[in-house]
């Protein structure tokens, strides 16, 4: 029984030993890629999101554009069907198809998704793991997974690809225990990108015939 134990203990230990070595080996990878966005003032990327409903059987794919201000927590979403827009302060939904501008608080809780810090979520709120290399033709990309430290979330993993050689996030998934799985893939990133004053805030010259509903 001793003996048993014994071995229990030894194995218990192999797989401790070998969980912490790729939480460090994640973390290390993670500063990295924070430190390079950080350095950045302005980041717009091109992207694809695609989302899968297996209840419904259902799939949707949408091209989209982000700009992100991550140091004032400023964003702007461009998709085919809306826009949203935050100063930081205030969010601004524009719902194309139904001409409607919805208008809300930024949500500043650990919950939130947050589209400022889309490049740097994994910061806060999460466990992660290395769980090693992936090839795709001429690049090498380095898979971790995410996991919320709070349980009772609706998401329950975060599977980041990031490109090896220039510490980009190349793509995420994001799983939901409902089944739902939702995947950004970053086409391209342009850091420092130029972009116009006002970018970040709702202009309703620029919404001819929209109505506008403040939800505050």
């Amino acid at each position: 029984m001793k003996k048993i134990i014994l071995l229990f203990t030894i194995a218990a230990g192999f797989v401790f030993t070998a969980r912490a070595q790729k939480d460090a080996e994640a973390k290390t990878i993670l500063a990295q890629v924070s430190k390079k966005y950080r350095s950045y003032d302005m980041v717009k990327a091109d992207f694809s999101f695609t989302m899968e409903n297996p209840q419904a059987k259902a799939k949707e794919t949408q091209a989209g554009t982000l700009y992100v201000q991550s140091k004032t927590n400023k964003y702007k979403v461009v998709l085919s069907n809306q826009e949203m827009l935050s100063d930081g302060k205030t969010l601004w939904t524009y719902l194309k198809e139904e001409k409607e501008v919805q208008v809300t608080n930024v949500d500043h809780s650990a919950d939130a998704l947050n589209p400022a810090r889309i490049f740097t979520i994994y910061e806060t709120g999460y466990k992660y793991i290395y769980n090693g290399e992936q090839k795709s033709g001429a690049k090498t990309y380095q898979v971790i997974d995410l996991t919320p430290i709070d349980i009772s979330k609706t998401i329950f993993k975060i599977r980041l690809n990031i490109d090896k050689a220039t510490k980009q996030i190349s793509s995420a998934q994001v799983f939901e225990k409902n089944g739902n799985k939702y995947s950004y893939t970053i086409k391209s990133i342009v850091p420092n990108a130029k972009v116009p004053a006002g970018t970040f805030a709702f202009d309703a010259k620029k919404y001819p015939g929209v109505e506008v509903v403040d939800l505050r």
